[in-house]
């Protein structure tokens, strides 16, 4: 049994873990700390969890959350979480992290698009949390950093065409589609207003969004990556549809293409490839910590376009953090997770 510690455990992150880890017969949950929240109940602020953890938000103090605990899962916003992160490593404990302070290993490319790194010392020590890329490491790590969202799409959806070199590393054009709960619990603005948003697309962070470079990051393997990202969001509350575009690089054919991505993800619990020219949709994974992939060729550009579907706070959030907990605790990876999705 592990005793585990949670920060910014009444955001949106933060409160999906709880609920999985409730369900987890290897966890037990001994300290929650809070951002804004401190003083208040769990329950008065999410009533869905009456009868299941009656407990007060705490301070996010490390001394306090790992009097008890081993593993530390941080869920505060990027830049103010760092210290705390770092504080916990040197008592020996380990840190999932769901900010992007950890995700970008060279602290430039994090200050073009966040802040100066509040720790920079650390980069060399985290692991991105993707198990489809970096199983093996996740399983020794002890600072974990969870994946952005759109950046799990993203690169679950064209991750083994560009290992395999079958389409061309630079040129990549990602367009992702998200519900509002990504947006987070407290980042109220006029753009996530019902009446706002409702009967409403649109893009956002056009050419200058925060995942561009994670993406761009792990989709390099031989060559650089190149991406375009533009994400949109649309008036629902979860998941994530991501297209992706990859010029085919000369003489690749559809069978290579299948045969890459089967090969790929042999033996992965969480991600589907579809048959040929099906496509997946939000709601065949909402409340799943899944990802389901579309292929067709597009033979007149010569284009691969591969379509993914994730809920963005399970495989895009806290399912991702829990599946690499199970991994770097030595347990079987699905444990709490392989659920299907929920339906209607």
């Amino acid at each position: 049994m592990t005793n585990v510690a949670i920060f910014g455990a009444a955001g949106y992150g933060g409160i999906e873990l709880i609920r999985l880890l409730l369900n987890h017969p290897e966890v037990t949950v001994t300290y929650l700390g809070g951002h804004s929240n401190v003083g208040e109940e769990l329950t008065d602020l999410y009533p869905h969890l009456l009868g299941d953890l009656q407990v007060e938000v705490g301070p996010s103090s490390v001394p306090e959350a790992l009097a008890d605990a081993t593993v530390l899962f941080s869920a505060l916003p990027h830049v103010v979480g760092a210290s705390l992160v770092a504080e916990a490593l040197e008592t020996g404990a380990k840190v999932i992290d769901f900010s992007a302070d950890f995700r970008l290993r060279d602290p430039a490319v994090y200050a073009r698009y966040y802040a100066e790194h509040p720790a920079p010392q650390l980069l060399a020590e985290a692991v991105y949390g993707l198990p489809e890329l970096h199983r093996a490491e996740i399983r020794n790590a002890c600072l974990l950093a969870v994946p952005g969202c759109y950046p799990t799409g993203a690169i679950l959806a064209l991750a083994p065409a560009v290992k395999a070199g079958l389409v061309e590393p630079r040129g990549l054009i990602v367009d992702s589609k998200s519900g509002v709960s990504g947006a987070g619990r407290t980042k109220l603005t006029l753009g996530t207003h019902f009446a706002e948003i409702n009967d409403s697309v649109n893009a956002y962070g056009v050419a200058s969004h925060r995942h561009q470079p994670e993406m761009e990051q792990e989709l390099s393997f031989e060559e650089p990556a190149q991406v375009t990202f533009t994400p949109h969001l649309i008036p629902m509350t979860r998941g994530i549809l991501t297209t992706a575009y990859a010029r085919l690089s000369p003489g690749v054919n559809r069978e290579q293409v299948e045969a890459a991505y089967q090969e790929f993800y042999a033996g992965e619990p969480f991600v589907r490839v579809l048959p040929w020219g099906k496509q997946p949709a939000t709601k065949h994974v909402s409340g799943a910590n899944r990802c389901h992939i579309g292929l067709v060729i597009d033979e007149l550009a010569r284009l691969l376009i591969a379509t993914s579907a994730i809920d963005n706070l399970i495989k895009g959030l806290s399912g991702a953090a829990l599946q690499c907990f199970n991994l770097m605790q030595g347990l079987p990876e699905t444990l709490a997770l392989d659920r299907p999705a929920m339906w209607p």
